[in-house]
């Protein structure tokens, strides 16, 4: 007590922010910040449309997904994005991505513009080859530019696979987003990657230092074309060891974001892919008390997918050992947010 009384009488400290602090430092949890909430926002389904269905009132960040330059390094032209698909074959145009940043941010969320994406749309330029030392300043440059003009609060970089590991052999991965993070920092905006956890397809080591939230797509391990029959696409113990990966390769806890899926896979007779909305509605609630739809093996007809008490373990998980949950993609939830109210009443019991 007297040690307490003399740090408050010093330092103008309470007892009860001390013992606060000192719980904070002794649970391991990051002092400055509560568990974060990702969700990737799809304008490839149409922003307005997806604006109108779509809750979004439970995640701390979005990011609308995906941007691409054209062959120019061009990110928009003439109010146009020069490469982002609406769905209903045209481009998002820029007033239409910074109305909707403003409609996401009135509900406490920083919006974040996602480029690159797992399929790169024909309409793109070649990203190894506009991220060479000659062109990458240009690239740099446009990205700036619509974070000014639509009002966003960072990037989120989402360059994946065989063309990360191009670019990245190529000496140009790590130097682009230094250069893309110094100038954002210096804006006070966010720079952000989801990133695969298998050899060739994970951010090199060397930009980790760079991003504020780095996120690991732990999904996919098996899928309509790949992977080994009869696996779960996206298990609690993959989560695990990814957690357990990026650590060890230098994240630091704070700055780590645990991805997880909404939807899932069909083999055998079921259709190659559900929302969990879909599942839902098409095999009800008994269906969705476990990770799987039938029998997982080689050979037989089921679906694998993430049930509420599957995506309740990943949270705790993610708080304990990291710093929250990225989702792919939000707008495959239940129209009541089933699976982003699990999510975020885990992370944030207050709230």
């Amino acid at each position: 007590m007297a040690i307490g009384k003399s740090i408050r009488a010093k330092f103008g400290i309470s007892l009860v922010m001390l013992a606060l602090a000192v719980s904070i430092a002794l649970s391991g949890a990051p002092a400055n910040a509560s568990p974060v909430m990702v969700g990737y926002f799809p304008a490839f389904k149409g922003l307005d449309g997806s604006l109108e269905t779509t809750p979004i009132d439970h995640y701390t960040h979005l990011n609308i997904a995906f941007a691409n330059p054209d062959a120019t390094g061009a990110l928009s032209k003439n109010g146009v994005m020069a490469c982002m698909p609406d769905g209903a074959g045209n481009h998002v145009s820029v007033a239409t991505l910074r109305d909707t940043a403003a409609k996401l941010r009135a509900k406490g969320a920083k919006v974040l513009l996602s480029v690159a994406g797992g399929v790169i749309p024909s309409c793109s330029g070649d990203w190894s080859a506009l991220l060479k030392k000659s062109n990458r300043d240009a690239i740099k440059t446009g990205l700036l530019a619509i974070l000014d003009e639509a009002h966003l609060d960072g990037i989120d970089i989402d360059i994946e696979g065989a063309l990360l590991t191009k670019i990245d052999r190529d000496g140009n991965y790590t130097p682009f987003i230094a250069a893309l993070s110094k100038e954002l920092k210096a804006k006070g905006k966010l720079l952000t990657a989801a990133t695969a956890s298998y050899e060739g397809g994970m951010i090199p080591v060397s930009s980790i230092p760079y991003f504020d939230l780095i996120m690991p797509m732990s999904y996919d391990v098996i899928g309509p074309s790949w992977g080994q029959a009869g696996s779960e696409h996206s298990s609690y113990e993959q989560a695990e060891r990814e957690i357990d990966l990026w650590l060890k390769r230098g994240v630091k806890r704070e700055h780590l974001v645990l991805g997880v899926p909404f939807y899932g896979y069909g083999f055998g007779s079921y259709q190659s892919g559900y929302s969990f909305s879909d599942i839902l509605t098409t095999y009800g609630n008994a269906a969705t008390a476990g990770d799987v739809i039938g029998e997982a093996c080689a050979g037989c007809d089921y679906i694998t997918f993430n049930s509420p008490a599957t995506l309740t373990r990943k949270a705790e998980l993610a708080k304990t050992r990291a710093s929250g949950i990225m989702v792919w993609e939000i707008t495959q939830d239940t129209a009541d947010q089933l699976l982003g109210k699990t999510i975020s009443e885990t992370l944030n019991p207050s709230n």
